[in-house]
């Protein structure tokens, strides 16, 4: 179990902030990375060549220890959008064929897989997971020998339903489906091991459970395709990129290893160093003791929720790090801005209050929950 690690935060004690599936908040140690990262820029003839490339190669390294594979096999992108739209226009699809998905999932995991499924004259086949059912055998039922694309999250972001993706994993073998993973709601807080998860293809935008900053994110790429086709044709993917006195030479041949997807300005001198600053903190923390300590206070904090006449996702179903509660009939339209006047943060999609706490997070903040749901729904 970790303790509470509000001091690392700037989070006034009158504020619960209960609402790390919409945004983290920044850590102090983050805010003061980005801070000096931007005055670089500030006086840019202190930057060098090097500021280019150390950043990208070293965040590049740590977030690949955070999910168990080689640094060569990561790519540097600015949204789960960017990195989802290149696995679509790299994965075959023919006409017939299915791409397989939750019902509900987050948009940007729709949008690239529904024009692919339109251009291809395929299906976009859509997952319902009814409430108290694992969303997991609604997916092995729902994947079969038309299959072309399973394209799922571990965990569903308006309620938190679990999707055991080794299993899934298994079965798109069988059936020689490719699996694309958007595991923005769930790595850093779940621990996620692509050694036997393989994924053909998998994004993580950083803005969440990684506590980092907006507009980053990572695209993890299998080896099958790491000559594939990138979004963009920039010039700091290729060879020679290092060398600006011989850029003119233009170089067709890209550096090897998923180096081809990453985004123009990759080097972004402000960001990458916040970045760098929170996936060291969340490794030396370790993702295991996060999840535990976010499981078990969430298995409370469920109890209680019950108890005050809230229904919630049970545990087996959900991931462990998030808390989906059914709003009860007849809750006041603007609830959520009563419970914010108080200083409570959550939110809501569809009919799933959504309550996602963090090690920043403590018994006050759960206590003062409990209290102010009781009196006002």
């Amino acid at each position: 179990m970790i303790p509470s690690q509000k001091h690392l935060f700037d989070i006034p004690s009158e504020v619960s902030y209960l609402n790390t599936a919409y945004m983290s908040p920044l850590m102090n140690s983050v805010v003061i990375a980005i801070d000096e990262g931007a005055r670089l820029k500030a006086q840019p003839w202190k930057l060098k060549i090097s500021h280019f490339f150390d950043d990208v190669d070293k965040v590049r390294a740590l977030f690949a220890k955070i999910v168990n594979v080689s640094a060569e096999s990561i790519a540097i992108i600015p949204s789960a959008s960017y990195g989802l739209t290149t696995a679509a226009i790299n994965l075959p699809l023919a006409e017939g064929q299915t791409i397989v998905a939750l019902k509900y999932q987050f948009p940007s995991h729709t949008y690239p897989w529904k024009k692919k499924a339109r251009e291809s004259e395929a299906i976009f086949k859509e997952v319902d997971v009814e409430d108290g059912f694992a969303a997991t055998q609604s997916v092995l039922e729902a994947i079969d020998e038309r299959t072309a694309i399973a394209a799922l999250p571990n965990v569903l972001w308006t309620n938190g339903v679990l999707v055991d993706l080794v299993k899934i994993r298994q079965r798109c073998d069988e059936v020689g489906a490719a699996l694309v993973l958007d595991l923005t709601q769930s790595v850093g807080a779940m621990v996620t091991d692509f050694s036997k998860i393989r994924p053909d293809f998998a994004v993580v935008a950083n803005y969440k459970w990684m506590l980092g900053p907006y507009t980053t994110g990572f695209l993890y790429a299998a080896e099958p395709y790491l000559n594939g086709r990138p979004l963009e044709q920039g010039w700091i993917t290729r060879k020679g990129g290092r060398n600006f006195a011989r850029l003119t030479e233009n170089s067709e041949e890209f550096e090897a290893g998923a180096v081809r997807y990453d985004m123009g300005e990759r080097a972004n001198f402000a960001l990458m160093p916040g970045v760098i600053c929170a996936i060291e903190q969340i490794l030396s923390w370790g993702v295991d003791s996060i999840q535990t300590t976010l499981g078990l206070h969430n298995r409370d904090l469920c109890e209680r929720l019950d108890g005050i006449g809230l229904k919630t996702t049970p545990h087996y179903l959900r991931g462990p790090h998030f808390i989906g509660a059914k709003v009860p009939d007849g809750t006041r339209d603007d609830f959520l801005d009563v419970l914010a006047e108080r200083g409570l943060f959550l939110s809501q999609r569809n009919q799933d209050l959504r309550i996602t706490p963090h090690l920043w997070n403590d018994q006050t903040d759960f206590d003062r929950l409990i209290s102010t749901l009781s009196e006002i729904l």
